[in-house]
Order: C-alpha cells, then structure tokens, then sequence
C-alpha cells in the first residue's frame, strides 16, 4: 500500500495543527458556529442530532493493520467503543467530543490517516472496487491510479469549492463492484482495439434527490491523459454547474441539461488546451507508484482446497461461511474472505473496538496485515491461504465475524438514519433490525439467493436505496416515520434505478411487505432465476398487487 512521504506527512500534521487553533478559538467563543461550520467540514467533522461525527478517509478502502490499531484505539478512547463502515469506504465516529477531535486527528496523522476532504463541495474519497488488486476478472489494478488521483486532487486550489461535492471511482475488472455509473466520475479499465489499456470514462452518475446512471463520454482514455482528463471535466463543472441551487448543484444535473455529446464537446475543448502540460502522466510516474502495490510474497504452499473442501463437508456450519464469505482470488489456493458487520442485533456496517483489535490481529497471521472495507459495509481479509481457512473461521465465529450471510437480504446496506443523522427523516437501524428478525432462518435466505436491499433514512441515499434490488426510503408524514418501496435497483454493469411500488408504509408494516414481495418472487421465479431477473421480466404489478392487497 501507499507509504507517504515527506510531504505528506507534513501537510496532514500541519493541518491538524492548524484545526487544533480553530478549535480552541471555537471553544473560546472567538469562532461563530456559522464561521467554524466550514473549517470543521474541511476536516472530515460533521454537527449530528446528538454529537459531532467525524468521518475518516480510507482511501480506495485500503488498510494496515497498524492502521486498524489506530482506529480501534479511537473507537475506545474517543467514541462509545466501536466505528461505523461507510458505503464510500470510509470509517465514521458518532460521538467525539470536539476538544478532542484534534488528538483524535493526530493519531490518524501518525499512521498516515486523516479526516481531509470527506466532507464539503470538493473531491471527496477516491473509491475502488474492493478486490482490486486480487480480482480473477481484472484487467490491470486500478489502485495506482487512485493514488496518483488522490495525491493530485488534495488540496487542489481550483477544486476546493466546486458546486456540489463530488466522488470519484475506480475498477480495472469486467465485472463493475464498484458502482461506477453512479458516481460523479467512473474510470473502468479497457482494452482498445490495439491491445492498449486505458479508460472508460463514465460521468454524471448518482442517487440522492435526482437519481441518475452515468453515462460514456469518453470510450477509451490512454493512461497518461488522466489527470488532463480528468481536470477538464472539472473545469467545465466548475465554470457551468448550477450554484445558485444546491439541488440542482451536482454534475449529473449538468450532463443531463447538456446532454452527454455536448457535455462531452466542452470537455474534449478545454482538454485541448492542457493534455500536454505538466498533468501529462509520464511512464516513469505511474511505475512509482505502482511499485506500492506489488503481490505480497505468496507462498507457494498455500495449502490443499481439496482438504477445506472436505472439513466443509463434514462441518455444515463451516460449510455455510465457505459457500458465502469466501471468494476466489487470482492466486491459485488462496482467498478473499468478506466479514460480515451484519450480525444480528448489530446495526449494520458498526464494529467495535475489540473486534477491530482482533481483526488486525487476524490480518497479521492470514493476511500479509492487510484490511480492507467495502462499500457493502463489511471488511475484506485479502489474501488467505487455504490452509489456515478454517482456524481463520474458528477465531471470526467466536467472534460474531463470521454471519455467513454475504449477498443475502440479512447483507442489507443501512445509513444511521433518524438515529445519529441531523439531515434523516426516519429511522433505519430499528428498520433493519425488524428485517432481521422477520428473516432470520438462513436456509430460506439461501434459497432465495442474491437480493440486494438497502436503505436510507432520507433522499440524500447515503444507504444507495436507489439501486437495491429492494430499496427502502425514510420519510416524515407529518411527524411520523413513513417508508417507500421501490424495486428493480442494480448497482453493477446493468446498473438500473428502482421504481417506487406504491404509497409510504408505516413503520410497522415494513417486514410485512418485504416478505409480500419475497412471495411474489418465490411463486414468479424461473429456475436459477435471481430476484433482480424475476422482477425486470414480470414487472412490478404482481408485487404491488400483494403488498397493497389489504390496502
């Protein structure tokens, strides 16, 4: 992974030096709210319903185990003793006191973390998929161009107070897990017709208030014109998009008002006039950083998959973990290994202190001490040996890490709601809670196979209910918490919005209707058919007619 050097190690001290005096003018009464409100958001920290919250960046969610030390420290000594897994890959804090935010941000800054740019109208954390790197369906990994984009777009003068805030991914696979048509910017590695590789360039994707799928306004992009690109595209935003209207801010709602070919023509204008200046991305650059993301030593005795295939065989529990939580990797007899943070009882996406503790820990003896977090709010160990699959599992199970339920309904993706956000309408913990508990038989759950539910406590759609193939919407009817269904989302290469079924449920009802559409699709359902499939192909009547039939 990426070490910093010099310069950034003093530019992120010198930053926490410089919010720890704005702090102190703050508690000193010297600072408004109103003008303190921008120097925390440039800091990562966020005024919340009952405390501050402070995001913390984990670039293209790639982690230390030195690093996940540092955080699980911070749950323990700063917060209430656990953090919180982003769907961008990023860690939150619920509960600082915000005197001590700056210690907080001086131990991230000490193993080369920090809160930069995770908040207000800038670049925010650069994103990936997150078996990048290891992925059997990769073209080339995508992470040294995240670095190369992260190292450039901090602290860009130009870009600091863009319109609106904006995001940024990455994938170098066939198959997209890291939503890249619904982000401001989506860069997918491709082959041309010569065999060269460069990348797709995908803009003006997004959820929140005006849902919208990017689209293609460059098929191929040579790697050297990255950043040439990639700053043309945001000079046009920044001279065009709307700032008269934060709702209307976005850059999607630029590309949809051009249009993508004229959007496309202002991009290929400004480019012209700096693809061969000093953002020019030479050969000798992009192997400089990619020498940080060499394969670890892989052993050449990682061990017999046949022998975990016969202990899964004979253990059903194991069995259960093997089939859902592990996943192939590029290397022969090695393992990606997903950590559930969906364990019942547990809101999903939080993991405490001491379970991060044991996780990099457990990163040290099966992982090379490498971590990484996904946009489906769970951990990845990356590179585990067959031969230590099942002492692996033994510790996680003991440790409520090991919920064989990866790519169930029980994964389901799930902001903080009314619970912990000043911006929700509804609550979304105690939702999923209900879902849970509602369906907690994991033998139904498997038969159903893949369903992607998420959901979010307000329009902003931090829980992507935009495109999960159940979304759930939190809304406030008159002082009530109220939730919209919405069906058919798909976040990957067919990516999809759903579509609202019907009037807002009582909070009560939820489970209910979830389980109505769960029949309908079990009474639909073709063979080997996934939910998504079943809907696309009947529509969405049939679920309507079942879930308001009592209506």
């Amino acid at each position: 992974m990426y070490r910093y050097d010099n310069y950034d190690a003093k530019i992120v001290h010198e930053r926490v030096a410089q919010f720890r005096g704005q702090v102190e003018r703050r508690l000193a009464g010297e600072l408004s709210e109103d003008e303190f409100r921008p120097l925390r958001l440039m800091n990562g920290l966020y005024l919340q319903r009952h405390a501050y919250m402070l995001r913390v960046a984990i670039p293209y969610g790639l982690l230390s185990s030195e690093q996940v030390r540092v955080l699980a420290k911070i749950a323990r000594d700063y917060d209430k003793g656990y953090g919180h897994i982003t769907t961008r890959q990023n860690i939150q804090y619920n509960w600082p006191k915000l005197q001590e935010v700056p210690d907080l941000l001086e131990e991230l800054a000490n193993v080369e973390m920090h809160a930069i740019q995770t908040s207000g109208n800038c670049i925010r954390n650069i994103s990936a998929d997150h078996f990048a790197g290891i992925a059997g369906d990769e073209l080339e990994d995508p992470r040294p161009y995240c670095e190369i984009m992260r190292q450039w777009s901090t602290f860009h003068p130009e870009f600091s107070f863009l319109p609106r805030k904006f995001k940024i991914a990455f994938t170098g696979a066939t198959r997209d897990r890291a939503a890249v048509r619904f982000h401001d910017i989506g860069f997918r590695v491709v082959e041309n017709e010569s065999g060269e590789r460069g990348f797709e360039v995908i803009v003006g994707g997004g959820m929140g208030r005006t849902p919208i799928i990017g689209e293609v306004v460059r098929e191929f992009l040579p790697k050297e014109h990255l950043l040439s690109y990639t700053e043309a595209i945001l000079r046009v935003y920044n001279l065009f998009g709307r700032r008269d209207n934060k709702y209307k801010a976005r850059i999607k709602i630029l590309v949809r008002s051009l249009g993508v070919e004229e959007f496309g023509r202002l991009v290929e204008e400004e480019w012209e006039q700096i693809k061969d200046s000093a953002l020019h991305l030479t050969q000798e650059e992009i192997d400089r950083v990619s020498a940080y993301f060499v394969d670890p030593d892989y052993s050449d005795e990682p061990g017999e998959v046949s022998e975990v295939e016969a202990f899964a065989a004979s253990n059903p529990r194991f069995a259960r973990w093997y089939k859902r939580n592990v996943h192939e990797h590029k290397v022969e007899g090695y393992f990606a290994i997903t950590l559930s943070l969906k364990a019942p009882g547990v809101p999903p996406g939080d993991i405490t202190d001491e379970q991060l503790d044991l996780v990099a820990d457990l990163a040290d003896t099966y992982s090379f001490g490498r971590v990484r977090t996904t946009h489906e709010q769970n951990l990845v160990l990356s590179d585990v040996p067959a031969k230590q699959l099942v002492a692996l599992w033994e510790t996680l199970d003991a440790n409520a890490l090991a919920t064989p339920n990866v790519g169930t309904l029980a994964d389901m993706i799930c902001c903080p709601g009314l619970d912990f956000c000043a911006l929700a309408n509804a609550g979304s913990i105690g939702v999923a809670a209900s879902i849970y508990e509602k369906f907690d038989d994991l033998d139904y759950l498997y038969d159903l196979g893949e369903i992607k539910l998420k959901m979010s406590g307000c329009i902003n759609s931090c829980g992507h209910h935009h495109v999960g193939h159940i979304g759930i919407l939190g809304i406030d009817k008159r002082g009530e918490e109220f939730y919209q269904l919405m069906l058919g989302g798909e976040a990957s290469d067919d990516a999809s919005l759903g579509k609202w079924l019907g009037p807002a449920l009582a909070k009560a009802d939820v489970p209910d209707a979830v389980g109505k559409v769960l029949d309908v699709y079990v009474e639909e359902r073709a063979d080997g058919e996934r939910f998504i499939d079943t809907y696309r192909r009947i529509g969405p009547d049939k679920f309507k007619e079942r879930v308001y039939d009592a209506a």
